[in-house]
């Protein structure tokens, strides 16, 4: 008689792998602050890098020791659909061009973002994440990339029952706030793609999803709503 023996998930590499990523991620953010800030007293800068690190360490940590399959999934980077690796190239375009923006934006004073509506803007990121988080707790299908993976199923429960891609919801709330805590208005007009990218991504979503999970089309006639819940 055999019996199968189920591998422990490699947790101490996929540790190291995502400290590796998390770490280069928070280097080349600096690099794209303080280089059009011409230094490193952008203070806006270092709060919103602060708290991304605070808020990554926290998911990071969870999703090792609770769901390490999921945080693998969220770290795959490559697109196997044509659609979505072009809006991925517009979604870097817009938010490394908000990012050049701000940094410029504070070297040569352009705006004058007062320090109620910096912290008021933090708050709607940070409230994003939470949402983000949320999303993958109730989700451990919620892949970085488009997909339909062994044994998936559809979820449509919690924050799934409202609206048929929170994910994207928590993008749209956390992208708008980060030109705020940079204390520029000026990032906010390559940051205004991000919406129309998002429904562009949504809708190609959904037609794979269609196409090749079981019942994930019953599912969108009970969820009316894909992004924004009452409007869309």
């Amino acid at each position: 008689m055999t019996t199968d023996v189920v591998k422990p998930f490699p947790r101490r590499r996929l540790t190291v792998k995502a400290a590796i990523r998390f770490t280069m991620a928070l280097i080349i953010l600096s690099a794209a602050f303080f280089i059009p800030a011409g230094g490193f007293h952008y203070w806006n800068a270092w709060l919103l890098l602060g708290t991304l690190a605070v808020i990554g360490l926290f998911i990071g940590a969870y999703l090792v020791l609770n769901d390490p399959e999921l945080l693998e999934k969220r770290m795959r980077g490559k697109e196997k659909e044509k659609q979505q690796k072009s809006y991925i190239v517009l979604s870097i375009l817009s938010f490394g061009g908000s990012f050049l923006i701000s940094g410029l934006d504070f070297r040569f004073h352009w705006s004058g973002v007062p320090l109620w509506l910096v912290f008021t803007g933090l708050f709607f990121m940070a409230s994003g994440f939470v949402l983000c988080f949320f999303v993958m707790k109730q989700n451990s299908y919620a892949s970085s990339v488009v997909e339909i993976q062994e044994k998936q199923k559809v979820i449509d429960t919690g924050l799934y029952s409202v609206v048929r891609h929170p994910m994207y919801l928590s993008v749209l709330i956390i992208y708008p706030a980060l030109p705020i805590v940079l204390g520029s208005y000026y990032a906010l007009i390559p940051m205004a793609l991000i919406p129309f990218i998002l429904v562009l991504r949504t809708r190609n979503e959904e037609w794979v999803l269609k196409a090749g999970l079981e019942g994930y089309e019953e599912y969108t006639k009970r969820v009316k709503y894909r992004l924004i819940p009452f409007i869309w």
